[in-house]
């Protein structure tokens, strides 16, 4: 039986697109259909995410919807081709299929604000405290799963901060975060060290937020917030027990608040630094 096909992140942002556009105009899905010389289940399909939009397509009916200016056209076109691109996740089994939308996001973000308060952010951790991890969190899956999720992780690692032109990332953390052991003590005070190395690059800036905050404004715990380029929208990212949620449009404004609020109580990166070697240098 073949498989169903899944709305992407990108897929669905491109559909909602379409729809106002087309709404915007005043025509009807049979209008549209009989434009392209589609039947109506393809438009639909189009409009919910679920079957992408070849380049013919597209133009056609940013035509017929009066779409003109340059610009707009342009942001429009290429976020129709980001739909058909494919990475180096694609090669994974189907249970990772639920990540690739966050993969792209991370990937495509030229600014990441993130706040954690269990784990270090995926992209700081070294191999043993991400194995550490990995094998807490997916305690019912099999080594092979384990092992492919180590090397998405490390290969994620790869193409965001090794690139030429990495995003500029706000780290910000609980205290609780370096206090918490993953792995042996070893294995964190290698962390803590790269933590440290990761720090002083220019487009990382590492912040903690210190036990004597007290109650603040994330009692739900961490999230991450993603700055993006047109035509995409800035993305708010949580993760719950029944999955990963995706906040946008007029959702973020919220969040973005909360964070420049949890930033602002924070210490500074040269404290942050101190408490952090301050951690190495105690007696495991």
């Amino acid at each position: 039986m073949a498989k169903a096909k899944t709305a992407t992140l990108r897929s669905r942002w491109l559909g909602r697109r379409l729809r106002e556009l087309r709404e915007a105009s005043g025509m009807s899905i049979e209008e549209v259909g009989e434009f392209l010389q589609r039947n109506m289940g393809t438009v639909s399909r189009f409009e919910n995410g679920i079957y992408p939009v070849r380049r013919p397509d597209m133009m056609a009916m940013l035509d017929l919807f009066g779409v003109n200016d340059p610009r707009h056209r342009e942001n429009l076109m290429r976020l129709s081709e980001s739909v058909w691109q494919t990475g180096w996740w694609d090669g994974y089994p189907d249970e990772f299929t639920e990540f690739v939308d966050f993969i792209w996001l991370e990937a495509q973000a030229v600014e990441q604000r993130l706040f954690d308060n269990t784990l270090l952010p995926g992209l700081l951790q070294t191999e043993r405290y991400a194995e550490s991890a990995i094998r807490a969190a997916e305690f019912d899956k099999p080594e092979e799963h384990i092992r492919q999720g180590l090397e998405v992780r490390l290969q994620r690692q790869q193409e965001i901060l090794e690139r030429e032109t990495p995003p500029i990332m706000q780290v910000l953390l609980d205290e609780s975060v370096l206090h918490r052991r993953v792995g042996s003590a070893e294995v964190m005070s290698e962390q803590l060290a790269h933590l440290l190395e990761l720090s002083q690059r220019a487009h990382i800036e590492l912040r903690l937020l210190p036990f004597s905050v007290g109650a603040h404004e994330s009692p739900e715990g961490a999230f991450k917030f993603f700055v993006m380029n047109d035509p995409y929208p800035d993305v708010v990212y949580a993760e719950t027990p029944n999955g990963a949620l995706y906040l946008e449009q007029e959702e973020v404004a919220p969040a973005a608040q909360r964070y420049a609020r949890l930033w602002d109580k924070s210490l500074s990166t040269a404290e942050t630094a101190e408490r952090i070697s301050a951690l190495i240098e105690e007696p495991s």
